[in-house]
């Protein structure tokens, strides 16, 4: 299977926020490039949010061109086998965390942003990773800083869509 196909699969099957749900569809019925960075009028990006609940912590990496912090994610890969898979390895690099595992479930939220030029628009498809116990976290070269936070902290360091995320993984752990 395409990971295109397992995109449209992983969509037809989330069952919250319906009128974006259906907007990602009607994005990828229009655009047959709209997982890949070099589609102009936007495309699907991976995300996952590193939470350790035993810790009540999330990682968080400041990002270093938005210079804000976010959950871990990015640009869709040749090589991604699907979009959990995506997501997985974008918290990986991005967070030099091994182990994390996918919190069950499928995507915890949608979320669609417009961003500088040359990509313009993200339709985001947001995961949420386990870390393992003890889990050393590294700085990625995509990143100015990467640190845990208090799930209390999230609302003083991050936009309303990075909060919204840990609300829905908090409701499914």
């Amino acid at each position: 299977m395409s990971l295109y196909d397992d995109a449209v699969l992983v969509l037809k099957g989330y069952e919250d926020q319906e009128e974006l749900r259906q907007a990602y569809l009607d994005h990828l019925a229009e655009h047959p490039d709209g997982m890949w960075k070099a589609c102009g009028d936007g495309h699907i990006t991976a995300s996952a949010l590193v939470i350790d609940p035993v810790r009540g912590r999330v990682l968080l990496t400041l990002h270093k061109k938005l210079r804000m912090w976010l959950q871990m994610g990015g640009h869709c890969e040749a090589q991604d086998a699907s979009l959990a898979a995506a997501a997985l390895r974008e918290a990986t690099e991005e967070s030099g965390i091994n182990g994390l595992s996918l919190l069950p479930g499928g995507p915890v939220r949608l979320d669609r942003h417009p961003i500088p030029p040359p990509c313009h628009c993200h339709f985001d498809v947001q995961y949420a990773v386990l870390a393992p116990r003890d889990a050393e976290h590294a700085i990625s070269e995509e990143s100015l800083d990467v640190r845990w936070f208090a799930y209390d902290e999230v609302p003083e360091v991050a936009d309303e869509s990075v909060v919204r995320l840990l609300e829905g993984t908090r409701a499914r752990l």
